[in-house]
């Protein structure tokens, strides 16, 4: 089902049975406890850094908002396919919990 609901007259996918809504975001797959006990901190610190994110990483307790904790972004978006059409693809700035 199609509908067009925006300013733009962008064609929006949705389904009745899940209100025209879809996810607003990935989810997690590790609790803040189990991440921050799991995740390896240099791992996850040099994923950052090679992609020039600024972040506030500093030590293990800091990996409990670490990308390792959520769901894959690519997954998450191919299982909604029936409600969301990807029109962009945003890229990460920066990683800061304070």
């Amino acid at each position: 089902m199609k509908t067009i609901i925006n300013s733009e007259k962008i064609p929006i996918k949705g389904n009745k049975d899940s209100f025209m809504s879809c996810s607003h975001g990935t989810g997690r797959k590790m609790g803040r406890n189990e991440a921050i006990r799991k995740l390896n901190f240099e791992e996850e610190k040099k994923k950052l850094d090679e992609q020039g994110i600024i972040h506030a990483i500093r030590n293990q307790c800091d990996l409990e908002e670490a990308s390792g904790a959520y769901k894959e972004i690519y997954v998450v978006m191919k299982n909604q396919s029936d409600l969301v059409e990807i029109l962009i693809e945003l890229q990460s700035l920066a990683v800061i919990k304070g």
